[in-house]
């Protein structure tokens, strides 16, 4: 099980491929804010929900000074899919090896329907400008998480 972040905590740095097979990473954005929100597998409800909620609030983010990645160990290809099916406007970010997911304490033990595994926790990292952990919530819901972040953050 990996760490989970804290407050005040140096957000790992990471470079990923996103759908399009371009790099993307954290120090890139320094000077904005970034939601990093990490999520299971991509054309799945839960996660269509949740990254269609970023989506439909991308301009009151961006407007408050925040950008948004979102990270799954899914392939480029998939997320390349799962953007033009859905419409979607979130930079997505390909994992593969779950290792940038582990750095932020987004993998490990989950239980559904009374089974133990490994996987992806459902996750968001507020990252502050000068590249700190603002905020690091887990097991956060697919649905209403959006609009929490907005009201908890004040925007």
């Amino acid at each position: 099980m990996s760490e989970r972040l804290q407050p005040g905590d140096v957000a790992p740095d990471f470079t990923l491929p996103d759908a399009d097979g371009n790099d993307v990473s954290l120090s890139a954005h320094k000077g904005r804010k970034v939601i990093v929100y990490f999520y299971p597998a991509a054309l799945t409800p839960g996660c269509t929900k949740q990254a269609c909620d970023f989506t439909d609030n991308l301009d009151v983010l961006a407007g408050a000074g925040y950008d948004v990645i979102g990270i799954s160990p899914d392939a480029p290809e998939k997320l390349a899919k799962f953007r033009e099916k859905e419409s979607l406007k979130v930079t997505l970010a390909a994992d593969p090896d779950k290792k940038v997911t582990e750095s932020y304490g987004a993998y490990g033990e989950k239980k559904n329907y009374g089974k133990t595994y490994m996987g992806v926790i459902r996750s968001t990292v507020i990252v502050d400008e000068e590249g700190k952990v603002e905020r690091a919530l887990y097991n956060v819901r697919a649905t209403g998480h959006v609009a929490k972040i907005i009201k908890d953050l004040d925007i």
